[in-house]
């Protein structure tokens, strides 16, 4: 019986200790930030275990108010790669104190996890040859436009009021750089996808000035930094933190040098402008859900 009320003890222990970040970062000196390997300009590795991107520098940001607000001498940040598959479960069970790369906030998440003040807002639009002539949804018809096998871009376009009477054919690419040659080779005249995911094709192009993202915004989803649920104290200090990068202009410096300058490693630059929707995100922060930006 003592055994049985000393393991569930335990486990309550590490429970609340998951709950209250702000204790386990101060008692042990160090937090885990999740990074991504390969998520465009948010998160990425430069290899030796180096990880940068946007939302990685928004991160050491807030982690840097973190170890002020807790009095710290010296914080020790520790990098674990994410993927799509682990990266909930990671945080749930205290893997990762902080998930900064490229997940977007939906109902569906918030009940295993919760989402800081959104910071970037993804909009699926298309891609063409800046000589094609062509600037909306409308003039596609007839036309063959490109999707990533796997991906829900084609349905939202169809499902767009301006595609009504339009009737256009997909072609599909095994992935977004299959997608991209077929558009570059002429044999799609459109090509589909989250804008991050054009810009970042069009930047590592043979010939970038040659093509450009237009068109009607298809749907928007919020990206935002994850952290545990039910931990109020720490989603306070990550959420005051970045409001705070936001009111002074931090924030925007930071998109203009990950998605408008030269970055690395290649020195391309995306030049992704910011959208309305993330500048709308900026002006009034809020975690709120895509669920909630669909019903607009």
């Amino acid at each position: 019986m003592k055994k049985t009320m000393f393991a569930l003890a335990a486990v309550m222990a590490l429970g609340v200790a998951q709950a209250d970040t702000l204790a386990k970062i101060k008692g042990s000196g160090a937090v885990t930030m999740g990074v991504r390997e390969s998520s465009g300009a948010l998160s990425f590795t430069l290899g030796d275990g180096k990880y940068t991107g946007y939302h990685v520098e928004i991160c050491s940001r807030v982690l840097d108010d973190v170890k002020k607000q807790l009095a710290l001498p010296k914080l020790e940040v520790k990098y674990q790669a994410v993927t799509s598959q682990n990266r909930i479960p990671l945080v749930q069970n205290g893997t990762v104190d902080i998930e900064c790369g490229s997940t977007t906030n939906n109902q569906t998440r918030q009940k295993d996890v919760a989402f800081a003040a959104t910071t970037y807002v993804e909009e699926v639009r298309i891609a063409v040859k800046a000589n094609s002539g062509i600037t909306s949804i409308s003039q596609l018809n007839g036309k063959k436009v490109a999707t990533t096998t796997g991906t829900t871009s084609v349905q939202l376009l169809r499902k767009h009021e301006r595609a009504g009477g339009v009737n256009f054919d997909e072609v599909f690419g095994k992935d977004h750089a299959e997608s991209f040659l077929l558009l570059e080779s002429g044999r799609a005249d459109a090509f589909v996808m989250d804008s991050q995911i054009l810009a970042g094709a069009i930047s590592k192009s043979k010939a970038p000035a040659e093509y450009k993202i237009v068109g009607e915004v298809l749907s928007v989803e919020p990206i935002a930094i994850m952290i545990r649920k039910d931990d109020p104290a720490f989603k306070k200090a990550v959420d005051d933190s970045i409001k705070g990068m936001m009111k002074s202009g931090e924030v925007a410096k930071l998109y203009d040098k990950w998605f408008m300058q030269a970055i690395p490693p290649a020195g391309t630059k995306l030049n992704l402008p910011t959208s309305d929707a993330t500048k709308a995100a900026w002006a009034n922060p809020n975690d709120k859900p895509v669920e909630e930006y669909a019903q607009k």
